[in-house]
């Protein structure tokens, strides 16, 4: 039987502190369909505050030139400056059984860089790995990065 499960991974180098790109994570995720338009064109608190462990988000963004939607549940480790979102429903259900994109940044002398994952589970082995997504996930981090080392 082939394995349905798999993580991608990713890092990107950040010219912003760790602990700004972080907030914007953690209590800024308003900001995201300004930050990264091009990818995110709405983000709705459907339960909790934007800031609050355990908060239920949902995402319109694009990817491959299809608007999809996404709904949410955050998970944040303030310790390791670390985001889960937790996936509840939508578009990306009709190919995955699991999909669980990671953010986790890592302070350097100068900069940061992002460790990106998403971890998944394909219905059946033909479906795709979730590799467009993970290139969303890697230019809203780009987006993030411009938008915190720009203010």
């Amino acid at each position: 039987m082939a394995n349905l499960h798999g993580k991608l991974e990713a890092e990107v180098e950040l010219k912003s502190p760790a602990d700004k790109f972080f907030k914007l994570w953690r209590s800024e995720t308003h900001k995201m369909p300004t930050v990264s338009s091009k990818n995110v064109q709405g983000l709705n608190l459907h339960e909790g505050d934007w800031d609050q462990h355990g908060a239920i988000k949902i995402w319109n963004y694009t990817v491959d030139g299809k608007s999809e939607q996404f709904k949410e549940k955050v998970e944040f480790d303030d310790n390791n400056m670390s985001v889960t979102l937790h996936g509840i429903e939508g578009h990306i259900y009709d190919v995955y059984k699991v999909y669980k994109p990671v953010c986790k940044v890592i302070p350097k002398e100068e900069g940061s860089v992002a460790k990106l994952s998403i971890e998944y589970e394909k219905y059946k082995a033909s479906d795709p790995n979730p590799d467009s997504y993970m290139a969303v996930f890697i230019e809203m981090t780009k987006d993030i990065d411009a938008h915190v080392s720009s203010a």
